[in-house]
């Protein structure tokens, strides 16, 4: 190998220390601003808040340039910066809540920057343990056990907030289960389709000029498909029901490059989503205050049937009254939405305070997030690990896009939180895990394309002496 490959590693470290420097600063001068905008003085916590974004983004990239050299790098610094906008934009709303008693809301900032410490935590823990991602394949059927368990655990132990049934309790603390079932279907999915490609690919019957899948391998499919409508039908959970699917027919169709797989999952979401939504009250509730945000200000007696809430309309007027530009951290007011500002209407703050150019730049933070995923799945030369991370990157794109598309009135409230940016412990913890996934796929496919061994110029012992096998006579 030349001294150019064999210097790839430290230059991808560099390349990722300098933008999680940038990312701190950027982090920090937004906590700064806030304050300034809002007390007209620099925040009281704000040297503890840049210790604690510095230790936050310094000790995981140690971690990574010792145990994963070669990992891409910019997944790390793309989740520092997204999960120091959340901490900034919480810090503000809390100031807001603060001054603003009738909406009896605790403060949330605090309790993510400790979240936020134990998601960092446990991306170390899988980068020093996890050595070699094809490990998760032997216990995929067990992975899939838990996962069913946990996912239909609220249905049975959940506790009902906000209209939904996805949150465990335990003692004082609450667990989404949703937020770790995502990772843990990935994982199933991947190892499941990587045995069973060639079947699904290869068989099936042409109808109407569709190519079906045979009716064994349908099975699956059908099975996931009656899981996710009773996770709505039982927990009235949507984004839950729609990235469990969704991961499904993304990944399906990674592995088998067949349309038909797609017809089949777009057209029986269609139905299930078409059934549940005219008899589910909390889901139809959901339907009519997207069709009808504005009927809201009618007289009661005036109003669709299960329209009750005002948070859809007051989002579409924070997203107009923040224009291009936005009014400016701190001059806006997100209060009006209630307490969905520190949940999955936090967009709504940035709409209204960074305006289009804002909720534009957060988005394309996490399309390049998703980018990395996806470019790390196509870099990848097992098949489990290409199936893996086009899962994780296809699960953060869908929960961005139901949470996004929801709270722009694209499509209906789902009531998930935002990755990385909204309040909650169990969907913090959930993408820094999905990060230490991404990194390690990134850092053994990039291994095999670099068999160079660590800290020397000389082959890989794997390597030393190989020599590729004559060509054989032509079949």
């Amino acid at each position: 190998m030349t001294f150019a490959a064999l210097a790839r590693a430290p230059d991808r470290r560099r390349t990722e220390a300098w933008l999680l420097v940038l990312s701190v600063l950027i982090t920090v001068f937004g906590y700064a601003c806030t304050g300034l905008s809002m007390t007209g003085q620099l925040p009281g916590g704000l040297s503890g808040f840049a210790v604690s974004m510095f230790f936050v983004a310094l000790v995981p990239h140690l971690v990574v340039r010792r145990f994963a050299p070669r990992a891409d790098p910019l997944i790390l610094p793309l989740a520092t910066l997204l999960t120091g906008i959340g901490l900034v934009l919480l810090h503000r709303l809390d100031m807001t809540y603060a001054v603003t008693p009738r909406l009896s809301i605790a403060e949330a900032a605090s309790g993510q920057l400790v979240w936020t410490v134990i998601g960092v935590a446990a991306c170390i823990v899988i980068l020093m343990v996890l050595r070699d991602h094809r490990i998760l394949q032997r216990y995929i059927y067990l992975t899939m056990v838990v996962a069913l368990v946990l996912l239909m655990a609220p249905a049975f132990f959940g506790a009902d907030r906000y209209g939904a049934k996805r949150w465990i309790l335990l003692g004082p603390l609450s667990l989404q289960p949703g937020e770790f079932v995502k990772i843990m279907i990935s994982v199933f999915f991947a190892g499941y389709l990587t045995v069973n490609r060639d079947a699904l690919a290869l068989s099936g019957r042409r109808v109407m000029g569709v190519q079906l899948p045979p009716g064994r391998q349908l099975a699956p499919i059908f099975t996931i498909w009656v899981i996710s409508l009773l996770v709505l039908v039982f927990e009235r959970d949507l984004g839950t029901s729609l990235i469990f699917f969704g991961v499904f027919v993304i990944m399906l169709y990674m592995a088998t490059e067949r349309t038909s797989w797609v017809i089949c999952g777009l057209a029986m979401a269609a139905v299930g989503a078409a059934v549940v939504g005219s008899t589910e009250p909390h889901v139809k509730g959901r339907i009519m205050a997207w069709l009808h945000p504005m009927d809201i200000f009618l007289p009661p007696s005036e109003r669709p049937p299960g329209l009750i809430s005002d948070q859809a309309a007051q989002a579409l007027f924070s997203f107009g009254s923040g224009g291009i530009g936005g009014s400016g951290l701190g001059q806006g007011h997100p209060e009006l939405v209630g307490f969905a500002g520190n949940s999955d209407f936090i967009l709504t703050t940035v709409g209204e305070e960074l305006g289009l150019a804002g909720v534009m730049a957060v988005l394309l933070l996490y399309v390049l997030l998703a980018q990395r995923g996806l470019r790390v799945g196509l870099t990848a030369r097992d098949p489990f690990g290409k199936l893996l991370a086009v899962g994780l990157a296809g699960a953060l794109l869908l929960q961005v896009f139901v949470v996004s598309g929801g709270v722009t009135g694209l499509i209906p409230l789902t009531g998930k939180a935002l990755p990385f940016l909204a309040k909650g412990g169990s969907s913090l913890v959930a993408n820094w895990v999905m990060v230490a996934l991404l990194l390690r796929i990134s850092d053994s496919a990039q291994r095999r394309r670099e068999p160079v061994a660590a800290g020397s110029g000389r082959p890989s012992r794997r390597h030393r002496g190989h020599r590729e096998p004559a060509p054989g006579p032509a079949a």
